[in-house]
């Protein structure tokens, strides 16, 4: 029984946590809302998880002369492993958790009960402070719930705190389908909540010896659907207001609080320096001057960029930007080819923080656009371009979900636009381009369009199931037909790895003899799990 948390302790939860991690991997891939064989969070936390025992492995042993603990040290080193690592939004999550954990107890001589308390408040604020718009019924959720339970546990003994902490993790997480309805109606639990309660678990069996796990809890009202949650900033604000700014973490609370008041869409994410730190600030607003004016009562705004959603911006055009690059996540070789020929640098698919960093930093462009091309990966592409502003480089995402979405996007790139208004020119574009998703399910299931199962062919129209089928080439046809409905002047149809040969040319033919003025282009994809994905502009 341990009653400090030191560096060989640090070092033995981490290997232990990625082993607990690779053995729950599948379990926590399958809570997923939707029947489809991607599902990818366990794996997305084991390569988080693994970055960070690398890091460990590394430098362990290079303890400054003056500066943080042994365990400070150590708990810093797995933090900034975990970032550099990190893939998908539950990934991304962990290190902040892990940064705030770290900065809480650097300094401290010993980490003891109270101190793991401690840690756990710093580490959830760290996580809440990096989420746009937090949602309950999450990751974010559990780690509250764990930290909550530890202070009140209000003890010195380590061991007594961090059960305390594992055991209330794991009834919140038996409650996230109450707060999220998406997880309710796919009879789920959250699956980054999961992994944080195996972590927590394996902390207390390294802290006690004894075999601490809890299995996953049932949903206390499962009803099987396919569907997913969607937030979005509102139409109501016109401008885009960004700055990098020094200031102290209080004052940056009360930026915050007059930010939010001001508009919506608010991302302040700080490099983690105490006292006084750098932050970047996001927000979309009406009124500009308010914003600015807030960051400077907050402390010292620089690099502020104002941006007009109606392509213009409201501040005076300044002179052209040259070195431009785009940094485009893509899975599939016919894909990569596809973005190597718009003159974009590619980057395997579900990469890590560390990697999209490296494909920006190896443009040699002072000015970067990013196309993630997944819901999971736009996360680590945000917690890249942060880093990326570290090194003098501006970082612009674009929140593509599919690769036809990215080519759309690519197309309008014009080098002779200012940067600003070439990015959301690429936004609009990608963002008028439908996209659907051909695939087998993998499980049975209740979708929104009836039930499916194993084996059926599902077509998702922009995330959600639309169409059930049990022959391939008719439903890939009857997807297109349904999005063309809506309206269309070229159809984009990328053919998958183990897409039946003659996919594409028979629904080209059917296209053409139904919707004789309409474009279609067909490429090899050779995306895994989709046969085809179809783009509609």
């Amino acid at each position: 029984m341990l009653d400090t948390l030191d560096a060989a302790t640090v070092r033995r939860w981490c290997a232990s946590g990625l082993a607990a991690l690779k053995r729950h991997q599948g379990e926590i891939d399958q809570l997923n809302v939707y029947p489809v064989p991607d599902g990818d969070t366990g794996t997305n936390l084991v390569l988080t998880l693994t970055s960070a025992q690398q890091a460990l492995a590394m430098d362990l042993d290079t303890l400054p002369h003056s500066g943080p603990t042994a365990h400070g040290h150590a708990l810093r080193l797995m933090a900034q492993g975990a970032l550099l690592g990190a893939r998908g939004n539950s990934g991304v999550i962990l290190s902040q958790i892990l940064r705030g954990f770290a900065d809480e107890v650097a300094m401290a001589p010993v980490v003891r009960g109270r101190e793991l308390a401690a840690a756990l408040r710093s580490g959830t604020a760290a996580a809440y402070t990096a989420v746009a718009r937090p949602v309950e019924g999450t990751l974010l959720t559990v780690v509250a719930a764990a930290a909550t339970a530890a202070d009140q546990a209000d003890t010195e003994d380590l061991p007594a705190v961090a059960r305390a902490a594992a055991r209330a993790a794991t009834e919140a997480l038996a409650r996230t389908p109450e707060q999220l309805p998406a997880l309710a109606r796919a009879g789920v639990v959250d699956a980054g909540g999961r992994g944080l309660c195996v972590l927590l678990d394996a902390l207390v069996a390294v802290l006690t010896g004894e075999t601490a796990a809890h299995p996953a809890p049932t949903p206390r009202s499962a009803r099987p659907a396919a569907t997913a949650a969607r937030e979005t900033g509102s139409e109501e604000y016109a401008y885009e207001v960004q700055f990098l700014l020094d200031a102290r973490a209080e004052a940056v609370d009360g930026l915050r609080r007059a930010l939010d008041a001001l508009g919506d869409s608010l991302v302040v994410v700080g490099d983690g320096r105490e006292p006084e730190g750098t932050w970047n600030v996001h927000v979309h607003v009406n009124d500009v001057g308010a914003a600015v004016e807030a960051g400077v009562a907050a402390g010292r705004p620089y690099r502020i960029s104002v941006t007009r959603f109606a392509d213009q911006s409201e501040l005076p055009p300044g002179p052209l930007t040259t070195g431009r690059a785009a940094v485009v996540v893509a899975t599939g070789g016919g894909i990569a080819e596809l973005f190597t020929a718009e003159g974009a640098t590619v980057v395997p698919g579900n990469p890590s923080t560390g990697e999209l960093l490296d494909a920006v930093r190896s443009t040699g462009a002072a000015r970067v656009v990013v196309l993630p091309n997944d819901a999971n990966t736009e996360a680590v592409a945000s917690a890249a371009a942060r880093e990326a502003r570290r090194h003098g480089i501006k970082v612009s995402v674009v929140p593509t979900r599919s690769p036809v979405q990215a080519l759309a996007a690519l197309a309008v790139r014009d080098g002779d636009r200012r940067f600003e208004d070439d990015v959301i020119a690429m936004a609009e574009a990608a963002g008028a381009c439908r996209y659907a998703e051909v695939c087998h399910a993998s499980r049975e299931a209740l979708t929104v369009a009836g039930p499916c199962r194993p084996g059926d062919v599902l077509a998702l129209v922009e995330g959600e199931v639309h169409l059930i089928g049990t022959d391939l080439t008719d439903t890939c046809a009857a997807v297109v037909d349904r999005m063309l409905g809506g309206g269309g002047e070229m159809v984009t149809l990328l053919a998958g790895l183990d897409a039946p040969a003659g996919l594409t040319d028979a629904v080209r033919a059917h296209v053409e003899s139904r919707w004789p003025f309409v474009e279609v282009h067909a490429y090899p994809g050779g995306q895994p799990f989709y046969p085809l994905l179809v783009g509609i502009e």
